[in-house]
């Protein structure tokens, strides 16, 4: 069950980018409803803890959930917007050297790092060079949607550290909803200041918000959250790194995406690095971006 339930939420994660990318919608309004309708979704199962715990939060516990909320918003934010601009392929991949970005912020405060987790940052960081370097040679429209992909893992990254704070002290659920709720209102105010569509969409734009709701929030983050029961955080890091050619092979299937050739040796040098540090690292206490 446990297996098939793993490979349920690996499904989940990597339809996320294919939906997104295929959403005739702008990036700011998707981003703000998958966050708000998440939100509702799991409100009811935090309606009987959330008042008490985020009591207990405090000063600096109500600083670190509006700093992961606000990093959740531009990780949304800018890794939409990398959907629209660059293939789901790359996208998917840059967005995942938030695992890098964890390792050489930790350095920059300090904390050591093994020799085999540099090397495999630097495998990773070498998979970006192939990636943007080919796409550079396609069009700048692309080189900035990797970039932008790039910046939403560092959000992302940053995102993940806040949080791992507050999560010491509060549910998963609570923390979901306060956090998915301070991104929505983030997000919302992002489409009023630049005036976005948010209701006037097709029937399939719909479905597929509500796809990436359910696929991203409810078949994939939730049920790795419930996975952290039984398997170890390390494990659970590298079966979402699953989600890179997951995403990759769905976009090629429905997208009709077919990046070069340099974009999937750029992958999978990025997966390569990735996994050496996953390996390499002592495994995070919190491992789901999003």
């Amino acid at each position: 069950m446990n297996a098939f339930l793993a490979i349920v939420a690996i499904l989940g994660v990597s339809a996320s980018g294919p939906l997104m990318a295929g959403a005739i919608a702008p990036a700011l309004a998707i981003g703000f409803w998958r966050n708000a309708l998440g939100t509702l979704v799991v409100a009811p199962f935090a309606a009987r803890t959330i008042r008490r715990e985020l009591g207990l939060l405090g000063r600096s516990g109500w600083r670190d959930v509006a700093i992961a909320g606000l990093m959740l918003a531009l990780h949304f934010a800018t890794w939409i917007t990398a959907l629209k601009m660059t293939s789901v392929a790359a996208a998917t991949a840059m967005v995942s050297m938030q695992v890098v970005f964890v390792v050489v912020i930790d350095r920059l405060r300090g904390e050591p790092s093994t020799a085999a987790v540099i090397a495999g940052v630097s495998i990773a960081v070498a998979g970006v060079l192939v990636i943007t370097g080919v796409d550079f040679s396609l069009s700048a429209r692309a080189l900035s949607g990797d970039l932008l992909a790039l910046l939403g893992g560092l959000t992302a990254a940053i995102y993940l550290m806040a949080g791992s704070r507050v999560r010491e002290r509060v549910s998963t659920t609570s923390y979901t909803v306060v956090c998915y709720g301070i991104c929505a209102v983030l997000l919302l105010a992002g489409c009023l200041v630049a005036e976005v569509e948010m209701v006037d969409f097709s029937r399939n734009t719909w479905l597929a918000i509500i796809g990436v709701t359910i696929c991203a929030q409810l078949l994939g983050h939730s049920v790795l959250n419930h996975l952290l029961a039984v398997m170890s955080p390390a494990l659970i890091s590298l079966l979402l790194l699953l989600e890179v050619p997951g995403a990759a092979i769905l976009a090629g299937i429905f997208l009709d995406q077919t990046p070069p050739i340099g974009v999937y040796v750029g992958l999978a040098l990025i997966l390569g690095g990735l996994v050496l540090v996953v390996l390499r690292r002592p495994a995070p206490s919190v491992v789901l971006a999003e």
